[in-house]
Order: structure tokens, then sequence, then C-alpha cells
């Protein structure tokens, strides 16, 4: 995964899988999961351009536990696992 890295304020995010129970213990079948919206940072892009030139560093870091728009970014499948790049836009928190 090292030879992935992101362009401008991109970020490559490794979604956490959905539960597998519920809080009373229901298993989940794989079809009612909901699409996975919280993920670790794997790498960062460089920062997002800005109008008079400069460059805005980035405010998530790679470790970060993060969460995202549902529908946010693309996926990218290497060595088996899949991977979403979304706009550091789209990033909604970084978990505490």
């Amino acid at each position: 995964m090292s030879n992935l890295k992101p362009l401008y304020d991109r970020v490559v995010v490794k979604p956490v899988e959905a539960e597998e129970k519920t809080a009373g213990g229901i298993l989940i079948p794989d079809n009612a999961k909901e699409k996975p919206t919280k993920g670790e940072v794997i790498a960062v892009g460089e920062g997002k351009a800005l109008d008079n030139g400069s460059v805005r560093a980035p405010k998530v870091k790679v470790g970060d536990i993060v969460i995202y728009g549902q529908y946010s970014g693309s996926a990218y499948k290497a060595d088996g696992i899949e991977y979403k790049i979304v706009k550091e836009d789209d990033i909604l928190a970084i978990v505490g």
C-alpha cells in the first residue's frame, strides 16, 4: 500500500467494517449492513491549493480514525483490501 500517494487534498481511508451484531446480539446479514462511513487514514496528499497560490496543509494525518460521507469518494482495491479515496472536505470528523 506504500506506493499509493493521493494528490492535493485527497485522503486514502481504509474503511472499518460494519458491526456484525446488534447491541442485543442479533447477527446482521451482509446485505443489511450499512456502508462503512468510518475508517483509518492510510495516506494523505500535500494539501488543498488555494486561489492565492498557497497550499492549505491537511487537518488529518496517517493513523487518524475519521468519519466521512456515506457516498463520498472512489473505491480502490489493492491486495484484496478495499480503500476509499476521498477529498478532505468530505471528511466530517476525526474520532478522538
